[in-house]
């Protein structure tokens, strides 16, 4: 995890180097669903590091793509489903899907449908729910709860992270900041573009403290879908190509390996390891995005780090300002 906030803007502000450089191109109720709460409510919540040492951000992204099928083969009446299958980019690789669907933008009349196979990004955090807007039928024993943000809510999050203002790792067990989630409503779809971070520092409760001790931190990377191998990617590829063409998901074919929610593979399905079985998508959260699908063997497993959350980053502030005057 980063050991201060310098780490998180060193590594952001490359990201945005490179970004800029390139213009052509089931879920468990540990998940706090935030986009359930009522519109003009606040949820406000803490988040918390990753329990991954290497990870220097205290989230993980996730890119999903939707393929969308006229149906279910062999089911007549059955209605259109859509299989939720891992963008490779994730992994730093090329995905074959989007290598297709870049160049359809090049063509106005396919802007429309490269939008709708283009990969979904959404990012996963961890952390305390402080202010609770909703009531929730069942919450976890272990209140270390995880987030599933769009890029909407990512985008404030990172754009404190970038102000040179902020000293603290929000992510700090002492002098940390709470995240106040808002819920409003524009064009008749929800917004969340005035959630901010709270001004005011605190340190965990006592409670918290305990918790983190308890159940320890949660690995993220563990809540990502499996990388595909060599022959999920082919089959990825045939469901993409299927899709395009509009013919009905065939659970004969890719059932072993992806199929969508609710949808009864039969047991002649073409074999696949099991560990390579990836059900989904599970239910929309918010605009773009879905819940993780959780195929981790240790994904149920918290894991315990030390205690801590950061350090004070004059470092990098002196830098910024340098960088300002010249």
């Amino acid at each position: 995890m980063a050991t201060s906030l310098a780490e998180i803007r060193a590594k952001l502000q490359a990201q945005e180097t490179r970004s800029t450089g390139n213009s052509s191109s089931g879920g468990d109720n540990a998940i706090y669903a935030h986009w359930n709460i009522a519109e003009g409510t606040n949820a406000r919540v803490r988040f918390l590091p990753d329990a991954d040492p290497k990870n220097t951000f205290f989230w993980v992204e996730r890119a999903m793509i939707n393929l969308p099928f006229a149906g279910v083969k062999g089911q007549p009446d059955s209605k259109p489903v859509t299989v939720q299958v891992p963008c490779v980019e994730m992994w730093g690789e090329a995905c074959p899907i989007l290598a297709e669907v870049r160049t359809w933008f090049k063509d106005p009349s396919l802007e429309d449908m490269g939008r709708k196979y283009w990969k979904k990004k959404s990012y996963l955090f961890q952390g305390f729910v402080r202010e609770n807007p909703m009531k929730e039928d069942e919450t976890p024993a272990n209140p270390i709860r995880r987030f599933i943000i769009s890029p909407q809510i990512f985008n404030l999050v990172k754009a404190a992270l970038l102000d040179p203002e902020l000293e603290n790792l929000p992510i700090d067990y002492q002098g940390g900041l709470d995240f106040v989630i808002t819920k409003t409503s524009k064009g008749g779809y929800a917004d969340y573009n005035t959630s901010k971070w709270a001004r005011k520092e605190s340190a965990l409760t006592s409670d918290e403290a305990a918790a983190v001790e308890q159940y320890g931190l949660y690995n993220l990377a563990d809540f990502l879908p499996k990388k595909p191998s060599d022959v999920e990617l082919k089959v990825i590829k045939e469901m993409f190509e299927a899709s395009v063409d509009g013919q009905a998901y065939d659970a004969d074919r890719w059932g072993a390996y992806y199929k969508p929610r609710g949808v009864t593979v039969a047991s002649n399905a073409a074999s696949a390891p099991a560990a390579a079985a990836v059900s989904g998508p599970a239910e929309v959260a918010d605009e773009d995005i879905a819940e993780p699908i959780k195929t981790a063997a240790t994904a149920t497993s918290p894991v315990t780090t030390p205690s801590g959350g950061g350090q004070r980053a004059e470092d990098i502030l002196a830098m910024i300002r340098n960088r300002q005057k010249q």
